[in-house]
């Protein structure tokens, strides 16, 4: 099995896809918007990936954070609300803040699991600035670190319940970039003391939390930013000091880590170079999603085969699911009953 989670194309694998798949056996799949036309067809597709494979329990990824970052179609599917007013809502009623999130993670996880998905990539750790780029910004709960941290435990904790397993991102920090790393590599030059005392403290916060709740750990994905005061050559993904001594070190971080998606431009080199070195940094697997056949080819021949260590992590952050029955009408009236109370607090 080898130690990278491909794209595909579209709402169905080409033959040359399914080719592809079935020698290489990656590890998972990831999915986006142009995968997810409608109900039928992404449950189909879902099926389709499982099966040629071989593994029922494939990895089978989404970004479905809410917001402008919701992958299903809103034609068909609900689109949750964008985190920050969840952060909003804390600031008026914490409890029901935490309430909420944990509620809009059930429905998520809801959505995914009939889908035949069963990995969110999210929630946002990252704390923006006022000076970074809008790439993060209403993306995260909150830039005030306290309410981040306790509104990205809830959305793990549902999405748990559902049986999702998180995707906590993007370590060990994007909240200072300036520029995009879909389009170029960002460089945060910040003293360590402030990046520990803020930044990576929010990811800090949730791992101690979901320890001492002795829960599974959420996945982790790594950024692709270089961070001057640790590592000023390479980014996060590449860097061997990053991940060993901020990620496994300072944070104990001991779960199954992802590369961000190794296509975005904040990376440079061939794409199967990329692939190797982000697993020689440190990740347990890396993130290809484009689709495109060439690069996964060019991907499929330089990346090495999962580890033994890297399967241990990933079995162990399978989550048992919890909720048998659901009632998505009820949880999303209670996701809606938590605003409305809210404004009328705000407005005494």
């Amino acid at each position: 099995m080898k130690a990278v989670i491909f794209g595909c194309s579209g709402e169905s694998l080409t033959n040359e896809e399914k080719s592809l798949f079935e020698r290489v056996n990656p590890l998972g799949f990831i999915l986006f918007a142009r995968n997810c036309q409608n109900p039928i067809q992404l449950k189909k597709l879902t099926d389709e990936l499982k099966s040629v494979v071989g593994r029922e329990d494939v990895p089978i990824l989404i970004d479905q954070e809410g917001g402008r970052i919701s992958r299903l179609n809103q034609s068909f599917w609900r689109v949750p609300p964008k985190p920050q007013e969840f952060g909003d809502l804390f600031s008026v009623d914490p409890d029901g803040a935490y309430q909420a999130v944990y509620d809009n993670a059930l429905l998520i996880g809801y959505d995914l699991l009939t889908a035949g998905l069963s990995v969110n990539c999210a929630p946002i750790a990252d704390l923006p600035t006022e000076d970074a780029h809008p790439v993060i910004s209403d993306r995260s709960f909150s830039s005030e670190l306290e309410v981040n941290s306790t509104l990205c435990l809830a959305m793990i904790q549902g999405l748990q319940d559902m049986g999702i397993i998180p995707v906590l991102k993007h370590f060990p920090g994007h909240g200072r970039a300036t520029v995009d790393s879909h389009k170029a590599l960002p460089v945060v030059d910040t003293a360590l003391s402030d990046l520990y005392g803020q930044d990576f403290n929010c990811f800090k916060q949730v791992l101690t939390a979901m320890n001492q709740l002795l829960r599974p750990l959420p996945w982790g994905m790594t950024a692709h930013i270089v961070y001057k005061a640790i590592d000023a050559d390479r980014p996060a993904t590449f860097s061997s000091s990053v991940i060993e001594n901020v990620i496994r070190g300072h944070f104990d971080f001991q779960g199954f880590l992802v590369s961000d998606d190794i296509d975005m431009e904040a990376l440079s080199g061939s794409k199967g170079e990329r692939a190797l070195h982000a697993v020689e940094a440190g990740c347990d697997a890396v993130l290809q999603c484009n689709g495109n056949l060439d690069d996964m080819i060019d991907v499929a021949a330089a990346v090495p085969e999962i580890s033994d260590e890297s399967l241990e992590r990933l079995h162990e952050s399978r989550p048992e699911k919890t909720y048998e029955t659901v009632h998505p009408s009820e949880l999303e009236t209670s996701v809606k009953k938590a605003f409305e109370v809210s404004k009328r607090v705000a407005h005494g």
